[in-house]
């Protein structure tokens, strides 16, 4: 009993150390995007590269990044040659990253005389270069465009910044404050994260405790996919993009020791960034797997170790050098939802229809040097037995991540937010309804830029066992008139002139189970709410 005490007092120190990691970042960082919108992830990980923790924060996909990422760090800089006080950084998403403008901070943290485990930051700052602010460029042929490559490189020792990189990195950006900033606080996180680590190990052996707390999490992992049925289950989901549609095959085995996640068939990768570096996918597939196991099972190695993921090399989600993997996340979603069908499959109940998922975008001036980044939420699919919940942006990987407030963007940008509304009739009809879109008016009041990165709006979420499509969202130029006219799902620097309005709206989810046989009682609920239209 002492000793079960022990682990889980462990287990929390340790989980709490990366999350209170990701809340200095939050409140530290210059971008409005993470001050306001919380987006950030913090890790605690070995010196192996096993991850120990995660934080709450931002989505779970990011969970296998950081850990993707730092035996990259090592090989470049081997463990004999680290010395306490150093910070390295990395951006490179064939080397674990995610794309040009998301920044990997790591710290080694230093136990009798060497590095035993690593602190790890990790955030999308403001701008990194590439062909449009905030590293949206959408017609980005290879990585090059996307924004500044950064392998793995020293950036601090404990004598102080590498003043010549720093200088290098905000000669690189369109607001070289912000970013300097932005790294700061990815260096704060690490900092207060490594204290919190040292003091653990100087009360207790850590190394033995940390054992211990990941073999359990394993041991519990193994007992959850053991409950799913046995056999081999295929699903598939498309992208959308400019030159037609691109699928994500899985073909997922479930066997006595585990699961095999094989995507072979997946459509090749493409000179466009809808691509996904292989760290991005692996982070989607472990989210969807824990949709299906106990939610509350800690985030850390012992979940990886049963699951082995296979992604062929210079596929759609495994992308390499020089294809672009900036538009990430539509291929990232993709791969979740195809998992979501295979097991479908396996648990007939249990399935989801399709979702509508996180549309991103970005708004910069044209005369002097602002951003608005960010991102609006479509409505979740609905499942056996409950309505899609709205504006989640379902598939956004289980995290934290919040809207920005409108009164903070308006205190700190020249725009002015009109509207955040849900869309009356935007989840697929159903036994049970989709989740709805939602409708963000952003008038500009200054000429600007818009760049877009949306999915699923030509091809909108599908309904299942009987249920109707969501409804589809899209980006818009609203002139001072009134008049309206779509943009380009994905699109980069298109024009909008001061007193014009920026409008985005979601895809509902998709509905489950035949219409008619919705409870009336709650059919008539809906339209009282104004959920649907009379």
């Amino acid at each position: 009993m002492r000793e079960d005490l022990t682990a889980e007092i462990l287990r929390n120190a340790l989980r709490v150390a990366a999350e209170e990691a990701s809340i200095v970042v939050v409140r530290s960082a210059y971008s409005t995007f993470i001050v306001e919108g919380a987006d950030a992830a913090a890790a605690i990980l070995d010196a192996s590269g096993r991850l120990v923790a995660h934080s709450l924060s931002t989505a779970l996909v990011q969970c296998a990044s950081l850990r993707s990422a730092l035996p990259y760090v090592i090989d470049a800089y081997p463990l004999a040659g680290m010395r306490p006080g150093d910070v390295f950084c990395s951006n490179d998403v064939y080397q674990g990253g995610v794309h040009a403008n998301d920044l990997l901070v790591f710290r080694p943290v230093f136990v009798d005389g060497g590095p035993a485990y690593f602190t790890g930051t990790l955030i999308h700052v403001a701008d990194l270069s590439g062909l449009s602010a905030g590293g949206m460029a959408s017609d980005a042929a290879d990585v090059f465009l996307e924004g500044l490559q950064l392998p793995p490189v020293r950036i601090a020792t404990a004598a102080g910044w590498d003043e010549g990189l720093t200088r290098v990195l905000a000669a690189n950006s369109r607001t070289p404050d912000r970013l300097l900033g932005d790294l700061r606080a990815l260096v704060a996180g690490v900092n207060v994260a490594a204290r919190r680590v040292e003091a653990l190990a100087a009360e207790q052996d850590l190394a033995a405790g940390i054992d211990g707390y990941l073999a359990h999490t394993e041991a519990r992992m193994r007992e959850e996919l053991a409950r799913l049925p046995r056999g081999g289950y295929t699903g598939e989901y498309a992208v959308e993009d400019g030159d037609g549609r691109h699928w994500v095959r899985v073909a997922v085995t479930v066997h006595d020791d585990g699961v095999l996640v094989d995507f072979a068939g997946t459509d090749p990768q493409v000179a466009r960034p809808v691509n996904s570096g292989f760290s991005q996918t692996l982070g989607g597939v472990m989210y969807a797997l824990r949709c299906f196991v106990d939610p509350a099972l800690p985030m850390n190695e012992g979940c990886f170790a049963p699951v082995e993921v296979r992604m062929p090399e210079g596929s759609l989600v495994n992308c390499t050098k020089p294809y672009p993997g900036g538009g990430r996340w539509a291929t990232v979603a993709a791969a979740e939802e195809a998992v979501f069908a295979a097991l479908t499959r396996a648990l007939p109940g249990r399935g989801a229809a399709a979702s509508g998922i996180l549309q991103a975008f970005s708004v910069s001036g044209v005369t002097r040097p602002w951003l608005h980044m960010a991102f609006e939420l479509g409505g979740m699919g609905a499942r056996y037995g409950r309505d899609g919940p709205d504006a989640t942006g379902a598939l956004f990987g289980g995290g934290r991540n919040i809207i920005p407030q409108v009164e903070p963007i308006e205190a700190r940008l020249p725009v002015r937010i009109e509207e955040v509304a849900l869309i009356p009739d935007s989840g697929g009809r159903g036994r049970w309804r989709g989740g709805l879109g939602t409708r963000t008016v952003i008038r500009v009041l200054e000429d600007a830029h818009v760049d877009t990165r949306g999915d699923r709006l030509s091809h909108p979420p599908a309904g299942a066992e009987g249920g109707a499509p969501g409804r589809a969202g899209g980006y818009f130029r609203e002139r001072a008139d009134g008049a309206r006219e779509p943009l380009p799902p994905k699109a980069t620097r298109s024009p909008l002139r001061g007193g014009e309005a920026f409008v985005v709206e979601t895809s509902g989810g998709g509905g489950y189970g035949d219409p008619a046989d919705r409870d009336p009682d709650v059919a008539a609920r809906d339209l009282r709410d104004g959920r649907v239209a009379p």
